[in-house]
């Protein structure tokens, strides 16, 4: 990032906003747009930038190896045919892209596009209310923004999308997640930050329109139901009649409280906040050694809960998560949710260092035609739905508008929050890819498709991934379960791969078992913390929506208005929880198959507000930032949605219905006959919901268009709904540090 963009001051002396276009007098730089430099009140000569010392020939040198590495390593994977690979390559490739994308991309972006302002005061500080917003360590907001956003996609999708071979899924997650990912999280955290963090769907309807507003706000709301109850559902098959997860999980809790109240009272800069982060570390560690010995104690019958139960206090810890202030329970926990994650992700990566595990799963498989038994569909469009979070996500745009920018203590975080958190979330996809490639592919096939073990190892192996009924009675008895056959839905197969690695550094009797189950809960944390936080954005997604009606309530700062959106947004989500937990058709069940679709189209809403906002600041020349993954991801969703409708069985919702009316037509047994109904009724809904919001988004996009082409043309003006601009109060630090820099 050149140094003197990177406090967004511009180095010409300027002692004021200017009041027109202004141009920095540097020839590297070509920013131009209306009042965005913030000076401060010292005046700054080109000269004095122009005579910092040139980068080094060595440090060129050095980044020039990086980057042939990662060409090398990508390369080295891509012409793999049936060879064994060593899953080393793909580590040093993630690396590589990793260092690069954050050193140079991450820059530029922040620098000539968004132009970060140092000097400006943040939410966090403008709205300071010590309960929503509440100016927080840029470390501790990384941890809650990770955390977040790295709910069961980056672990559950990449183990799902291996059906096509390791190749598509990580092509997608180191492109998607530089150039899409990273942009869309960015440009929507640094939107909200400029707009008192407010909502995506209310800058929506500031920015492009009331129509445009309220299609976004409805469809966001729908989609948002949908993701945390299919996550909270999850949760549940985790935990339920779990006691050692569920001891290490609960107490996360009191943990993080304990960590807001010595932040809180120690602060969150230099030793204090090492001390405490040091001390909860030590303490989640405890815990979790301490779940193993819960098994035969008086506490199991306390912690072995049903299905039902653990759903209800799932809800009941939604509301808590978002109506305690965001200090004493949300913030904490995140972060310290944050140390486990990356810890257990590191060290991950550090056994396939060690271990060089071989890919056993090919470059490609012949499942990208659409036949694979994981799940129907053709590699285009359905790896890039399968894998969301690891690539882009369109649930990053509500935590990137919801709680994360309503806790940024400085504009200049956004780099360290969007970008790193984001490709972070890369590597966490990439990991989750090597555990489910270097199994055995029979297994992990076998471990993937629902049916009876001798059905399913016969089908697999008719396929070409040689499996025995042996072979999976020996993986279940290794890791502790009565059967590995038929455990879909990504989690078993990837606590499977983690657990093999990990057995294999640290070997003993048990060790498989152990690790298996340490994977098993440590999925469920990734998942609470999505909750939790999707909890919060919903309710101020609900008080937008109550502030229609009664105003006092649509302010995010209003208790009264908080806890009614709380409950009324938990009922929502905890309605299809509970149905999915009692009727295995019922609730979340029925919409499960369109859940990567939903999240995805929230994306497109997101990329479209910001290619508006971009046009609006005078950035139109840097409009493709959003416009090209803006433009693939619409080609996606928009192919999978009609695919998902209106393609033959087994994809197609009213297909699959029109043969269950066949059935029923024969004739059948009472139980038949009353499952048939079921899966009818289900297929119809989501042949509907996935209708509804294909056409709600194509709205918004179209409102979208119609305000660049009014803009670019000159009909309207570029009017932007930015806060009024306030100077932090610690500009005269922010002056120091620009100083420096320059």
């Amino acid at each position: 990032m050149p140094r003197h963009w990177f406090a967004a001051v511009c180095v010409s002396g300027h002692k004021a906003p200017p009041t027109s276009i202004q141009t920095c007098p540097l020839p590297a730089c070509t920013v131009r747009s209306p009042g965005h430099f913030r000076v401060p009140p010292f005046p700054m000569s080109s000269a004095a930038v122009s005579a910092a010392p040139p980068r080094s020939i060595l440090r060129s040198l050095a980044w020039a190896v990086v980057a042939i590495a990662a060409v090398g390593a990508t390369a080295v994977l891509a012409v793999s045919r049936g060879e064994p690979v060593n899953a080393l390559w793909m580590v040093v490739a993630t690396g590589c892209v990793f260092a690069i994308a954050y050193r140079f991309h991450s820059a530029w972006l922040l620098a000539n596009v968004l132009t970060l302002d140092e000097l400006r005061a943040t939410p966090a500080e403008t709205h300071a209310d010590g309960h929503n917003y509440v100016r927080t360590n840029r470390w501790v907001v990384f941890g809650h923004h990770f955390a977040a956003i790295a709910g069961p996609g980056p672990l559950v999708g990449p183990v799902l999308a291996a059906q096509f071979g390791f190749l598509p899924g990580m092509l997608w997650m180191l492109i998607g997640a530089t150039l899409g990912g990273a942009v869309h999280d960015c440009v929507i955290l640094f939107c909200s930050t400029r707009r008192g963090g407010k909502s995506l769907g209310q800058m929506v309807r500031e920015e492009v329109g009331p129509i445009a507003g309220i299609a976004a706000l409805v469809s966001i709301v729908a989609i948002m139901v949908i993701l945390l109850a299919v996550l909270a559902l999850v949760v549940v098959k985790a935990l339920a009649e779990s006691p050692w997860g569920l001891f290490t999980i609960a107490a996360t809790m009191p943990i993080a409280v304990a960590m807001g109240l010595g932040m809180r009272g120690l602060g969150q800069h230099g030793k204090g906040l090492g001390w405490i982060s040091a001390v909860a570390v030590i303490a989640l560690l405890a815990a979790v050694w301490a779940g193993q010995f819960v098994a035969g104690s008086r506490l199991e019958p306390w912690l072995t809960l049903s299905g039902k139960t653990l759903a209800w206090w799932i809800m009941a810890y939604g509301i808590l998560a978002s109506i305690l202030p965001v200090w004493l329970l949300l913030a904490p926990r995140d972060y310290l949710s944050t140390f486990m994650k990356i810890g257990t992700v590191a060290a991950l990566a550090v056994a396939v260092v060690v271990l060089a595990p071989v890919l056993k799963m090919p470059a490609w498989t012949k499942f990208v035609d659409g036949s694979g038994p994981v799940f129907a569909g053709p590699v285009f469009p359905f790896c890039f739905i399968t894998i969301a979070c690891a690539a882009v996500s369109g649930f990053h745009s509500l935590v990137a508008s919801g709680t994360t920018p309503k806790l940024l203590a400085r504009e200049r975080d956004i780099r360290v929050v969007g970008y790193g958190a984001m490709i972070t979330e890369m590597c966490v996809g990439i990991m989750a890819l090597i555990a489910a490639c270097a199994m055995e592919p029979g297994q992990y096939f076998a471990i993937n498709m629902a049916g009876t073990a001798e059905t399913v190892t016969a089908k697999v192996t008719q396929l070409g991934f040689p499996v025995t009924t042996g072979d999976m009675s020996a993986l279940a008895a290794s890791v502790g379960e009565k059967t590995m056959v038929g455990r879909t839905g990504g989690a078993p197969t990837f606590a499977v791969g983690m657990a093999h690695m990990f057995a294999r550094l640290v070997p003993g009797q048990t060790a498989l078992k152990l690790w298996y189950h340490f994977a098993i809960m440590f999925e469920a944390l990734f998942i609470l913390t999505t909750i939790d936080t999707g909890t919060r954005v919903g309710r101020f997604l609900v008080q937008d929506m109550l502030g229609w009606v009664i105003k006092p309530l649509g302010d995010a700062r209003s208790f009264a208005g908080g806890v009614v959106a709380t409950l009324l947004f938990v009922a929502a989500w905890g309605w299809f929880l509970y149905q999915g937990v009692v009727d295995p058709l019922g609730g979340i069940n029925s919409l499960w198959p369109i859940f990567g679709i939903a999240n995805q189209l929230l994306a497109v809403l997101a990329l479209a507000l910001g290619t508006s906002v971009l046009i609006k600041m005078g950035r139109a020349r840097y409009a493709w930032t959003t416009v090209l993954p803006l433009g693939w991801l619409l080609a996606v969703t928009m192919t999978a949605g009609w695919m998902k409708i209106f393609s033959p069985a087994p994809l197609g919702f009213l297909a699959i219905a029109r043969g269950l009316e066949a059935k029923i037509a024969s004739g059948g047994s009472v139980r038949e006959l009353g499952l048939w109904h079921g899966q009818l009724v289900n297929n119809r809904i989501d042949a509907a919901v996935t209708g509804a919001f294909l056409i709600l988004v194509l709205i918004v996009v179209i409102a979208n268009a119609r305000l660049w082409l009014q803009l670019l043309s000159g009909k309207r003006a570029p009017a932007l709904r930015e806060d009024t601009y306030i100077p932090t109060r610690d500009a005269e630090e922010a002056e120091a540090e620009a100083a420096i820099r320059a």
